[in-house]
């Protein structure tokens, strides 16, 4: 039996507080969050996070993004600006384990509130720091939005057909791939914490996030002088692995490993295929990509969406269709793994959004609670955490720093 104190998941003994805004940043304080973290989201007072209204939303509602960006979260007014705003954050700094933010470099340090700051006061404090370039070199302290990253890391370049300009995700994919890399960077970090005793700054740069994705992009232009350009629906010499139409709509199939192909071609009625020298190995096939599409595709062609994906999983060749939100409430597999939850939500009631991953068997993260209203913490944190003089914090209210 897991132990109780992480009833909430394995990081349910450590607490984060998150600076900074939009997504890079709040998404890394999501993902710690829902391991089970306590994390404390610092808003400017009457202001909050420009997340509380981005996404799509029908007039005068709130973001439908904020609730999951923002879930497991508990949210204080702090302005950082001022100096007594400055100097509480110094005081929750001493109590905490990660401080987050994705500010653009130098903005801390001229708070006050740079490493070495926060540091002094707490040895063992791991601070997270999420930006476009990183904390050094000539373009750190440039405004280094997702999409710069994603454009400057690679990414954009190879997204979308070779007939039109590059194209972009239709997710901020730059955001999340750093603030991915800020999480394990912390828990690294952790692990060294506790090892030493001693945190350290973890430097998660957007481009280099997205750089890192970039598969053997550097190593081939390196020793061969290729550029990847792109390629639309396919990865060039990987056969077949493409999208084929249907009777009635269309079917994604990925069976391009030697095995796998012969049981394509079993389930399409041409077990005389993968002999073929045309065939027969995977630089054959994929010297031969196009044809071998076509073919597939004529036979898919003369199928339903549902037949093809049965024959797919009788002859075990990977296959599935190109999902939508509509598809995933729908699908068994997503239901019988809560793969989406339900949570409680005060404007929305009932609201479905994407469950924790990845699972663990002993502790597994939870969606606790959708997001919290503007400073709706802001007794608990600074009452109750801090011990803040009521005196204090009336005088802080007054002032607009709280």
């Amino acid at each position: 039996m897991a132990d109780p104190r992480f009833k909430n998941g394995p990081l349910s003994d450590l607490r984060v507080i998150e600076m900074g805004t939009l997504l890079a940043g709040p998404f890394c304080g999501q993902i710690l969050g829902d391991m089970g973290a306590e994390v404390i989201k610092v808003e400017p007072p009457n202001q909050g996070d420009p997340m509380r209204v981005w996404g799509r939303q029908k007039q005068g509602d709130p973001s439908l993004w904020w609730p999951v960006v923002a879930r497991n979260k508990k949210a204080v007014t702090l302005d950082l600006r001022q100096p007594e705003g400055q100097e509480v954050l110094r005081e929750l700094a001493g109590k905490a384990d990660f401080v987050l933010e994705n500010f653009r470099p130098g903005t801390l340090e001229k708070w006050g509130l740079g490493w070495s700051e926060l540091n002094a006061i707490n040895p063992r404090l791991i601070m997270i720091r999420v930006s476009g370039f990183g904390q050094t070199g000539p373009y750190a302290r440039q405004a280094g939005f997702g999409a710069i990253g994603e454009a400057m890391g690679g990414l954009r370049y190879v997204v979308g057909d070779p007939s039109t300009p590059p194209s972009r995700m239709g997710i901020s994919i730059g955001d999340s791939l750093a603030a991915t890399f800020a999480a394990i960077g912390a828990l690294s970090a952790l692990h060294y914490r506790e090892q030493t005793g001693r945190g350290q700054v973890v430097d998660s740069a957007i481009y280099e996030a997205v750089l890192n994705m970039m598969e053997s992009l550097i190593t081939e232009y390196d020793k061969t002088g290729h550029v990847r350009e792109r390629t639309g629906a396919i990865l060039p010499n990987v056969a077949p692995s493409n999208v084929y139409p249907t009777r009635d709509g269309m079917v994604l199939i990925a069976a391009n490993q030697d095995t796998v192909f012969g049981r394509l071609c079993e389930a399409m009625g041409r077990p005389e295929l993968p002999a073929s020298p045309r065939y027969d190995s995977h630089q054959a096939r994929g010297a031969h990509q196009k044809e071998l599409d076509e073919l597939i595709g004529e036979w898919t062609r003369g199928l339903t969406t549902r037949q093809v994906l049965d024959l797919m999983d009788r002859h075990g060749v990977p296959s599935g269709q190109i999902y939508r939100a509509p598809e995933m409430l729908a699908d068994p597999h997503f239901h019988a793994r809560d793969a989406i939850v339900t949570v409680d939500h005060p404007h929305f009631g009932k609201l479905r959004m994407q469950n924790v991953a990845p699972r663990l068997s002993e502790t597994p993260g939870t969606v606790r609670a959708a997001s919290p209203e503007l400073g709706q913490h802001n007794d608990e944190v600074y009452l109750g955490l801090l011990g803040m003089a009521r005196e204090r914090y009336e005088q802080l209210r007054a002032r607009k720093v709280i």
